[in-house]
């Protein structure tokens, strides 16, 4: 098995980064992460007017693939995440949704025990999930801070064990890289950040042919999710639903308008996270619909 040890991280996204391993499609991987801070924050009484926002997402890797090609689809199953230690919330002025209602800079550190993160004594359960995760861009570099067709900093809780993420690949080796792992958070991150943690993440890979994507699909046993990223929720949610749609049109044997109506009727946009520098939606449609239009793969 390869591991990716955490020290070996990037804080951008590009096609000029060098690789820290060479894999194939087919093995397993297990990436060593730091929390969103790279464990800057350890306890309450930390000083967080030193944190060092530099050293913001960092994301482990990257790792390039043997064989990865432009125009290729990477799988990336996610079959396992192990939380290390103790994870962290925090807010301030200026961050997320409500910043302009805080007046300073706080945190909390909170407890896992028994399957459950402990929030000022309050027990919430797990919801383990992966923030950042993607491949090189084929442009310039993109932060670990910003969602994009490659994937990055999607903060999109579907992407948790069990779940499998299509990445579409721009640049040879694909060059994965993941991060930003969350014990709990709500749809939204509303306040920034989630209960930020290290961890292990054990994935598979495995890579397509044949298949062409424009922005990240996330499958689990239950449904799929077309995502996409925008400077609003509204560009980013048309987005969303047109990938399906295009995807959907060709495999099944509706007429367009019929196939808008059923979409309507039987498929759901969620939203990701609205605190990045690009906004993220999900566009859910789920298997037990697909069956009734005779699709047994969306991909």
């Amino acid at each position: 098995m390869n591991f990716i040890n955490k020290e070996n991280h990037t804080f951008t996204f590009s096609s000029s980064n060098k690789s820290v391993q060479t894999v194939k499609s087919g093995d397993t991987i297990v990436f060593e992460t730091y929390d969103c801070n790279c464990n800057q924050i350890t306890c309450d009484s930390d000083d967080l007017e030193l944190l060092d926002f530099d050293r913001v997402n960092p994301a482990t890797g990257p790792v390039y693939i043997e064989n990865a090609k432009p125009n290729q689809v990477l799988k990336v199953n996610i079959n396992s995440i192990d939380l290390q230690g103790n994870a962290v919330a925090m807010t301030g002025p200026g961050f997320g949704v409500l910043g302009d209602k805080i007046e300073k800079m706080t945190s909390n550190v909170l407890k896992i025990e028994n399957d459950k993160a402990i929030f000022k004594n309050i027990e919430l359960p797990l919801n383990k999930m992966i923030g950042v995760i993607g491949v090189a861009p084929s442009g310039d570099a993109i932060k670990c801070g910003t969602p994009g067709s490659h994937g990055g900093n999607m903060d999109c809780k579907i992407i948790a064990e069990g779940a499998s993420i299509y990445l579409p690949i721009f640049t040879e080796g694909a060059l994965l890289s993941m991060g930003d792992v969350h014990a709990v958070m709500g749809d939204g991150e509303i306040g920034i950040t989630g209960a930020e943690i290290g961890a292990k993440i054990e994935v598979s890979i495995e890579l397509i042919d044949n298949l062409t994507l424009e922005n990240p699909i996330i499958e689990t046993d239950e449904a799929y999710y077309t995502i996409a990223s925008a400077l609003t929720l509204d560009e980013a949610y048309q987005v969303a639903v047109e990938n399906m749609f295009d995807i959907l049109l060709p495999k099944c044997n509706l007429y367009k308008n019929d196939l808008v109506m059923f979409l309507s009727l039987a498929a759901d946009i969620e939203v990701c996270q609205v605190v990045d520098p690009l906004k993220t939606i999900r566009f859910k449609i789920g298997k037990d619909a697909l069956n009734k239009l005779n699709v047994t793969n969306l991909l």
